[in-house]
């Protein structure tokens, strides 16, 4: 059914990066948005990528006109190991770095108005703050916090003056909420920060 938000957004571009199934945030938030009139395009995690286009074709998805495969674990061609490049569920698929993604985005469909962060993952979510490892610390933080800030620095440039960036937060990035583990709860804290930096610098620079 449709939501209604009041917004009209009709002849907006928008770009929801870590979409990849019909049950969180980010599915909700890109349905809205096609309700209020903007033209939604999603970057999906390639692995997940064949089974959440065939959600889209059912009646109840939300129509996206196009989807590009988006691992936001990397933020250009040469970070991405080629282990992964050969391994069976990423095979197929066009560059899915974050900056040849907003380069194809511009490219195939345009400048891009609204930009939506809806990422957040973790190689253990569910183990408390003091069984962490360094390195599965830094991946989280990587993944959910620190490609926020390489989405600004690779779709910023590109995208309309006046346009938007968003991502979400949780309560658990300014208290503690048990459960809500692997280092999480860091990287809402650390998005949270970027953000604030973030529009200053990209209000400046790019009217964003």
């Amino acid at each position: 059914h449709k939501m209604t938000t009041g917004l009209n957004l009709a002849g907006k571009l928008a770009f929801v990066a870590g979409v990849a199934d019909s049950r969180g945030y980010g599915w909700a938030i890109c349905k809205h948005l096609a309700d209020a009139g903007a033209k939604v395009v999603v970057g999906t995690w390639p692995p997940a990528l064949k089974a959440f286009a065939k959600r889209l074709a059912r009646k109840d998805g939300f129509g996206a006109d196009q989807v590009f495969p988006l691992d936001v674990s990397y933020s250009t061609t040469s970070e991405i190991p080629s282990s992964l490049l050969n391994d069976r569920h990423y095979t197929g698929f066009p560059p899915f770095d974050i900056e040849s993604v907003a380069k194809e985005v511009h490219r195939t469909v345009g400048p891009v108005d609204i930009l939506v962060h809806a990422v957040a993952n973790s190689p253990c979510p569910s183990a408390s703050l003091l069984a962490v490892s360094r390195r599965d610390y830094l991946a989280t933080s990587s993944s959910s916090s620190y490609s926020f800030v390489a989405c600004a620095q690779h779709f910023g440039p590109l995208m309309s003056p006046g346009g938007s960036m968003l991502c979400l937060t949780y309560a658990a990035g300014q208290g503690a909420v048990p459960g809500y583990g692997g280092g999480l709860s860091s990287a809402k804290a650390q998005l949270e920060a970027d953000t604030r930096t973030l529009a200053w610098e990209c209000g400046r620079r790019w009217g964003i």
